[in-house]
C-alpha cells in the first residue's frame, strides 16, 4: 500500500521544479531599466486658458423687427367736401367766409416796382449811362407787366418800352405777350411773346421774341445770378445776346447774333430795398451789325466801369 503511494506521488514530485522553472523565463537575470522620456516643456510656463468668446452683437439691441408692409397701389381718398361749418352756417354765409380766405391768402392783387439798373458809365470820349426798369401788377397768376430801358452818352441812343400781358405757366416762369414800342434810334413797334422766371439754382432768365411792324424778327435772352457773398454784399454776374434774322440797316442791326453784352456788378444791399453798385460792362458786336457800328463811327467793342444803384418798392 506505501508502495502504491510513493509510485501515484512520483510523477507530481518530478513536475514541480519544471512548473517552478518555467513561471519566470527571465529568472536570474539583470534587466536593466529603461529612461523615462523627457519632457519637451520641462521648465516651461503653460500659457494662460483662452478667454471665453463673447456672444455676437444684436444689431437691434433685443428689438423685434416688423417686415416692411407691401406696397398699397390704392388711389389716396377724395377730399373731403362737407365741412362742420356748414352744418351750423347758411350757404351763403360759407360762401362769403370763403371768398374773403381766397382773396386774403391767395387771390391777393399786388404791385411791384424795380429798378435793375440805373447806372453811370464814365469813358474816355464822352460819359454814358443806362437804365432798365420794370413794374408789376396782378395777381400770383395773371398780371399786367411794363418794361422799360435804354441808354446813351451825350444823347439818347436807344429807348423802349414794353407793356405785357404775364400768366404764370409753372411755379417758376411766366408767360409774356404783348407790346414793345422803340423811340429811338427809329420809331419802330413790336409784337412780343417771351418767357420770364427762375432757373434751377437760381439764375434769373428772360428770353423774347419781337416782330416788328415792318417784318423784322429779333430775339432777345438775358440771364443773370446773384453770388450772396455776405448778407449784404452781393456779387451778380450779367450777360445779354442778341440775334437777328435778317438785316435792319435802319437800326445798325445786322443777320444772326448782332451783340452780346456781359456785366459783372458788386452791390451793397444798404436795406433789402436799396443798394449801389460798381462794377465793369463789356458790349461787343459782331458780323455786319459791327460793321455798321464802325461806319457810324463806333467801337466793334466798348468796356466802361459802371456806378449805379438798384432798387425795389
Amino acid at each position: 500500500m506505501k508502495r502504491l503511494f510513493m509510485i501515484a506521488t512520483l510523477p507530481m514530485a518530478m513536475a514541480a521544479p519544471a512548473l517552478a522553472q518555467s513561471s519566470d523565463p527571465h529568472a536570474g537575470h539583470h534587466m536593466p531599466m529603461q529612461a523615462a522620456p523627457a519632457d519637451p516643456h520641462s521648465g516651461h510656463t503653460p500659457p494662460p486658458p483662452a478667454p471665453p468668446a463673447s456672444p455676437p452683437v444684436d444689431p437691434h439691441f433685443g428689438l423685434t423687427i416688423q417686415p416692411a408692409p407691401a406696397a398699397n397701389d390704392e388711389a389716396p381718398p377724395p377730399i373731403p367736401t362737407d365741412h362742420d361749418a356748414d352744418r351750423y352756417f347758411p350757404a351763403t354765409a360759407m360762401a362769403a367766409a370763403r371768398d374773403q380766405l381766397a382773396h386774403e391768402h391767395g387771390a391777393i392783387a399786388w404791385s411791384k416796382i424795380s429798378i435793375e439798373k440805373l447806372e453811370f458809365r464814365p469813358g474816355g470820349g464822352a460819359d454814358g449811362y443806362a437804365w432798365e426798369a420794370r413794374a408789376s401788377f396782378g395777381g400770383d397768376v395773371n398780371r399786367l407787366v411794363v418794361k422799360s430801358r435804354g441808354d446813351g452818352a451825350r444823347e439818347l441812343d436807344k429807348a423802349e418800352v414794353e407793356v405785357l400781358y404775364g400768366r404764370a405757366v409753372t411755379p417758376y416762369f411766366n408767360l409774356e405777350a404783348g407790346l414793345r414800342q422803340d423811340f429811338e434810334p427809329h420809331a419802330r413797334s413790336y409784337l412780343a411773346l417771351g418767357l420770364d422766371g427762375v432757373a434751377p439754382y437760381g439764375f434769373d432768365l428772360n428770353t423774347a421774341l419781337f416782330l416788328s411792324d415792318r417784318g423784322d424778327l429779333t430775339v432777345r435772352a438775358e440771364a443773370a445770378h446773384d453770388l450772396r457773398l455776405t448778407q449784404r454784399l452781393i456779387l451778380e454776374p450779367r450777360a445779354e445776346a442778341n440775334l437777328a434774322a435778317q438785316d435792319v440797316p435802319a437800326q445798325r442791326i445786322g443777320a444772326g447774333l448782332s451783340s452780346v453784352e456781359l456785366g459783372l456788378r458788386l452791390r451793397y444791399a444798404i436795406t433789402p430795398e436799396f443798394a449801389p453798385y460798381v462794377g465793369v460792362n463789356y458790349e461787343r458786336r459782331f458780323g455786319e451789325t459791327g460793321r455798321l457800328a464802325h461806319a457810324a463811327g463806333e467801337d466793334r467793342a466798348d468796356t466802361r466801369i459802371v456806378i449805379g444803384v438798384r432798387s425795389w418798392f
